[in-house]
């Protein structure tokens, strides 16, 4: 068994341990992140509504009040620290019904004691002045210009990046199966490794609770929450321009219709606990759910524009809440536990507070070298034509494109395999640079994204798989030319 030492580490490479890997990363410690695939935003971090939410919905004095409104306030300039995308787009709920009203104005008064600022409650009207796709049955909505969207993929990754360039280890393929407590801290022990760790945090996403029971005698119980989408081509990208909610009424949850940060339309979610960890498989009648009631809101939806449907799991924990913070009885134990939505949108804030609180313990002091910004991935599409010109003329793979629908080019691809943390795998260089993420799905770049893949990192086509160890997409080479 390979035996490793650290300071401390964090369990989950989703956004929330990406967040605290990067804030922690400040400090003068030996840290690690361990992630049982093969990178990070495996999880729910890249199956959500990529929302970040303004804060009127969490019950006020809650965890996940305080850390969204916070990490809202964060989100821009984080993303011009770390170079990912992010528009604060504003977000309307919609009520249906003048008896649903006391309802609309309990979730403005819940927002004003959140802390969120510049809440309105509209006309029907006005709301159809700012969205002529929303229906005429609408009566009223609340409106919040703070409300916002992101690419949740980008924000990971930039996270982890960062934290990587700030000298964060990062132990891949990695599950933790036991974790024995020690007299200097917590040895964590997988299928191949022990780690020891001073300090430890928890943030497994579904498996949280897992996790978390193996040192506690107060026991989580985490319920994974299936979510279907439906993701709509670039042409149907201009329909809304806010993230459009739906109030519950007499006709039940509705689903949010919202732009995406890359152009896209996203309709969803479905709210359906499941047993299995790994049910994110998606079903006809699921789908047509969500295109029912996101049709309530929102006037032809063009979802013959389909491109894709995808599932993830949301951790939602019995109390309803996020558990952040030192287990009582396990000392140097830190949860960020049942992080369901706003999850994304709380990340940042629950990395601050829970580096502070493990920098406070350990006596850490900061970094004076630390690195305080990322540069992303260059986009030539948002480079003017002199530009774009002047960079295909310094690498000419810029100028081929291997994804037509997304327009990418095989020096965008090379960049997201050879950099920081790059990419291992067709899924990881699709989080990255959203090659297959188009209309085709893959259909028609995937064998040249492979070839770059392992010319990059020196391996055979064989070897190359879509995400993790096993899943191969060649079986082997054809024989004799047959």
């Amino acid at each position: 068994m390979k035996e490793l030492n650290y300071d401390a580490a964090i369990i989950g490479g989703g956004v929330t341990g990406c967040a605290i890997a990067r804030e922690l990363s400040r400090y003068q410690l030996n840290i690690c992140v361990i992630e049982r695939e093969e990178d990070v935003c495996s999880g729910t971090s890249k199956s959500n509504s990529a929302i970040v939410h303004a804060g009127y919905d969490a019950e006020p004095g809650s965890l996940k009040a305080r850390f969204n409104t916070e990490g809202n306030r964060m989100m821009g300039d984080l993303s011009e620290a770390l170079d990912f995308s992010f528009v604060r787009n504003g977000s309307l709920v919609l009520c249906f019904s003048e008896d649903d009203r006391p309802s609309l104005n309990a979730l403005y008064e819940k927002g004003l004691k959140n802390g969120v600022p510049q809440l309105s409650i509209l006309t029907g009207d006005e709301v159809r002045a700012m969205e002529p796709s929303v229906s005429e049955t609408v009566v009223a909505a609340l409106f919040a210009p703070t409300g916002g969207i992101v690419c949740p993929f980008g924000l990971t990754i930039a996270l982890a990046e960062n934290a990587c360039d700030n000298g964060t280890d990062f132990l891949f393929e990695t599950e933790i199966e036991t974790i024995n407590k020690t007299d200097s801290g917590y040895d964590l022990i997988s299928s191949d490794k022990i780690i020891h760790a001073t300090y430890v945090v928890n943030a497994a996403g579904v498996y949280s609770d897992q996790i978390h029971n193996m040192v506690s005698e107060s026991k989580l119980h985490i319920i994974p929450r299936k979510g279907d989408y439906c993701l709509l081509d670039k042409e149907a990208g201009n329909l809304v321009s806010h993230t459009i909610f739906q109030l519950p009424g007499k006709m039940g949850k509705g689903v949010l219709v919202t732009p995406t940060v890359h152009g896209n339309l996203l309709t969803g979610p479905t709210a359906i606990n499941v047993t299995d960890k790994e049910e994110t498989s998606t079903t006809a009648q699921e789908l047509a759910d969500i295109m029912e009631k996101a049709a309530w809101g929102v006037n032809n939806i063009p979802f013959r524009q389909v491109i894709t449907s995808f599932s993830g799991l949301r951790a939602h924990e019995e109390g309803d809440d996020f558990v952040v913070g030192e287990v009582k009885d396990a000392d140097g134990f830190f949860d960020a536990a049942g992080m369901e939505s706003p999850g994304l949108s709380s990340a940042p804030a629950v990395g601050v507070y829970l580096a502070e609180q493990i920098a406070l313990k350990a006596n850490a002091k900061k970094k004076e070298n630390f690195i305080e910004t990322r540069k992303g991935i260059i986009n030539p599409q948002k480079l003017s034509l002199e530009e774009r010109g002047e960079l295909i003329k310094k690498d000419p793979r810029y100028g081929t494109i291997i994804c037509r629908c997304e327009g990418i080019s095989e020096g965008e691809i090379a960049d997201a395999v050879t950099r920081t943390l790059g990419a291992v795998s067709v899924d990881g260089v699709k989080r990255r640079v959203r090659a297959g993420m188009g209309r085709c799905q893959s259909g028609f770049c995937i064998p040249k994204t492979m070839e770059i893949l392992a010319r990059e990192t020196g391996r055979n086509m064989e070897d190359i798989c879509k995400n993790r160890s096993g899943s191969n997409l060649l079986t082997g080479k054809r024989q004799g030319g047959e």
